[in-house]
């Protein structure tokens, strides 16, 4: 599945024309949201966005995994993963944009 890929330069510059501010205002607002997300999911905390989805960190434990070259068994160490779930709402309209027929 090949997309577009939408960067921080491209999400402060939509900021900058839906909100009016500067763009170096926008970018500021842009860096200043993801800086307090980022912070929250460092301390453990969950992050919740309404209609949009949300971010956890989950514990992951210790396992044994296997090499797949040499079939060795390798210990796998415990480790913090980063989960995102989406609401209903994201989840509804990703899949009305992707129906033929459907204009945007």
């Amino acid at each position: 599945m090949a997309g577009v890929t939408i960067t921080r330069a491209q999400l402060g510059e939509a900021v900058y024309q839906e909100v009016g501010l500067s763009r170096n205002e926008s970018a500021e607002l842009l860096e200043a949201v993801l800086s307090q997300i980022s912070d929250a999911l460092a301390r453990g905390e969950t992050v919740k966005i309404s209609s949009f989805g949300t971010f956890s960190v989950r514990q992951k434990g210790q396992r044994i995994g296997r090499n797949p070259k040499t079939g060795e068994e390798v210990p796998i160490l415990p480790r913090k993963v980063l989960v995102f779930r989406p609401s209903q709402v994201l989840k509804t309209r990703v899949n009305d944009r992707r129906r033929p027929g459907m204009m945007s």
